[in-house]
């Protein structure tokens, strides 16, 4: 007679021989094992190796459909919507707006003025000169005239002591000069229009364009510090302003980079 044991035993068979247990990744069979003595016990061997199923594939499939939401998603989180009404409910839109504005219009006006490929007097006496904190154009401190078609001669008798000021303005001025002083007289020789003088012109560009970017950075940066330190506006509001903030000056940086490619465009020749 079948002993207990032995009738749960083929019970439990019964139950699993019509299908395979998985276990990871391997599939195992059901196999009885002992000797005629001693009842026979339930023990498990692997027997071949699974595929994935079906399960796992739909898994991996779902989740490669996650990651293509997830990049359309955020692609649609990259176009943010400036509410300017919005904007001027909590900060000085107008003036953050005017002020960025400004900077590329003069990024702009120096080009015209800095980075001909031929230096005119004109360019010259409009150079922006600084002194003790104040802005001065060149004209206002000197005599401006030509010695000749490649010489530029400046006459600071008036004011000597800005020479020191006006030969920094000069060779920081990205129109490629070498100033060259005489006495209470400055020469400034006019660059032949070579490739090496219209690569520096272009490189003179871009550190332009990096001054303008950089003062256009400052303006949102410290609109955001004030923004922040008011305490009546919630952190969501904050973050949604400081967001605007961030875009409208991306946007104007957009702008200044399109105004340098051209130019450097223009300045090395390239049509």
């Amino acid at each position: 007679m079948l002993t207990m044991y032995t009738r749960n035993v083929f019970s439990l068979l019964r139950n699993v021989r019509t299908r395979d247990l998985h276990l990871g990744n391997f599939v195992f069979s059901p196999v009885l094992t002992g000797t005629s003595n001693v009842p026979k016990t339930l023990s498990l061997t692997r027997v071949i190796q699974a595929q994935p199923t079906a399960v796992s594939t739909l898994q991996l499939r779902g989740y490669a459909k996650g990651k293509d939401k997830k990049k359309e998603k955020g692609k649609k989180a990259g176009k943010i919507e400036i509410n300017e009404a919005q904007l001027r409910e909590v900060i000085n839109f107008d003036s953050v707006n005017d002020h960025m504005q400004k900077a590329v219009q003069q990024m702009r006006d120096d080009f015209v003025k800095h980075l001909s490929l031929r230096s005119t007097s004109g360019a010259i006496e409009s150079l922006r000169v600084h002194i003790d904190g104040a802005e001065h154009e060149l004209q206002e401190l000197a005599q401006i005239s030509r010695k000749n078609p490649k010489t530029i001669v400046v006459n600071m008798i008036a004011f000597p002591q800005t020479i020191p000021d006006v030969l920094k303005a000069i060779a920081n001025s990205g129109m490629n000069l070498n100033p060259q002083q005489d006495g209470t007289t400055i020469f400034i020789p006019i660059p032949k229009v070579t490739k090496e003088h219209r690569e520096n012109l272009s490189k003179n560009a871009k550190t332009l364009f990096v001054k303008y970017r950089d003062t256009i950075r400052d303006i949102q940066n410290n609109t955001i510090k004030k923004l922040k330190k008011q305490s009546d506006i919630s952190k969501d509001d904050i973050f949604a302003i400081q967001t605007q903030v961030t875009a409208v000056a991306d946007k104007y940086i957009a702008e200044a980079d399109k105004i340098l490619a051209t130019k450097q465009k223009e300045l090395v020749g390239e049509s």
